[in-house]
């Protein structure tokens, strides 16, 4: 069976959200022994400049970074990042589960993205699309595409 575990900043507020997010997680639990780890986010002042962007996402980087774990293939969700078809993705995961590799990583980074520490450790940068999403949203997403893929 394989390992997910997903790391993303901050909590579900939204109750809608909860409620697709719980819908999903409980499908892909039939298949993969699921973890999903949320850190603190930063909150982040109106008008930030720069300097404070790229500290709150350091500070958030950090914390995302305590709980990747050595053995398993990281996937950052980032603008920067490929866009996958779903049986690319599957494909891309059984490669892994038939070279002896079941534990897998996906990172979802706060309202400001990810920071550069935690993209460098990802073997895998990917992108939904090419939109905006909410980062709360994408944790829903990724749970419906690893149900499918899983």
């Amino acid at each position: 069976m394989i390992k997910i575990r997903i790391i993303c900043v901050g909590k579900i507020k939204e109750p809608y959200l909860r409620k697709g997010i719980e819908y999903y997680q409980k499908k892909l639990e039939k298949k993969a022994e699921i973890e999903i780890i949320e850190v603190e986010d930063e909150k982040t002042p109106d008008r930030a400049s720069k300097k404070e962007e790229d500290k709150i996402r350091e500070i958030e980087g950090k914390r995302i970074c305590h709980y990747i774990p050595e053995q398993s293939q990281v996937f950052a969700l980032c603008i920067e990042g490929k866009q996958l078809t779903t049986e690319k993705l599957k494909r891309t995961i059984k490669q892994h589960v038939d070279a002896g590799r079941n534990a897998f990583t996906f990172i979802i980074g706060g309202s400001l993205g990810l920071a550069p520490e935690v993209v460098k450790k990802a073997q895998y940068k990917i992108s939904f699309s090419a939109m905006t999403f909410p980062h709360q949203m994408m944790r829903m997403i990724l749970l419906e595409q690893l149900e499918r893929v899983a």
